[in-house]
């Protein structure tokens, strides 16, 4: 590898600096920047309603949906990250004119096949991390299947639900997520389309 092609170390400072001017939305793990992709239609579809039942939900309440224009700062070992979860609900927001959250209870992800690594490796490792979190909701696309790691007193346990009858109950929250409001205008395909690469199925 050349020099020109090693990235280049950025402080979080200037990570901050940089995307508050930015045109294009970048990722911050451990001093390294990674640009982000856009989503298609069925992606922004399923994570709009997502915020849209959740906003309902917790209406008037302390705690607050935000969708993938508030990062998300994780600190551990001395170094932090910074993603854009498609959805995190907040009960102790940061101030409002932070630019990022702390303490989110509930963080959701929908799967996709360009980010699909991250969000079952790399960020579930890191989110089930933050201290606050109650649950992790991963999404899929094609089919109505939701991937679900709650808090338990021995740590996260993972639950598979399937299905446009079935519900996520949240009583963290005091509701739950309907799955037939979660793919509500979704075209559904015969199978999940995804990578065929078994390193990235959720271990917990």
């Amino acid at each position: 590898m050349s020099s020109a092609e090693v990235p280049e170390f950025v402080t979080v400072d200037d990570y901050l600096a940089a995307e508050a001017v930015a045109l294009t939305k970048s990722e911050y793990v451990d001093g390294w920047v990674r640009a982000m992709s856009g989503a298609c239609v069925r992606h922004n579809q399923i994570k709009a309603n997502c915020m849209i039942h959740l906003g309902r939900s917790l209406q008037n309440r302390r705690c607050r949906p935000f969708d993938s224009d508030m990062k998300l700062r994780v600190r551990r070992a001395g170094v932090a990250r910074f993603y854009y979860p498609d959805l995190q609900v907040v009960c102790d927001s940061n101030p409002p004119t932070s630019v990022f959250q702390d303490s989110p209870v509930l963080i959701v992800e929908v799967l996709s096949p360009s980010t699909r690594r991250y969000d079952l490796d790399e960020k579930m490792n890191a989110y089930l991390q933050i201290p606050s979190l109650q649950c992790y909701i991963l999404l899929e696309q094609h089919q109505p299947i939701a991937i679900v790691l709650r808090r338990s007193e021995g740590g996260f346990l993972r639950q598979m639900i399937e299905g446009v009858e079935a519900a996520i109950e949240l009583p963290f929250l005091g509701c739950e997520l309907a799955m037939r409001d979660l793919y509500d205008g979704i075209e559904f395909t015969p199978t999940c389309v995804q990578e065929d690469e078994p390193e990235y199925v959720a271990q917990v």
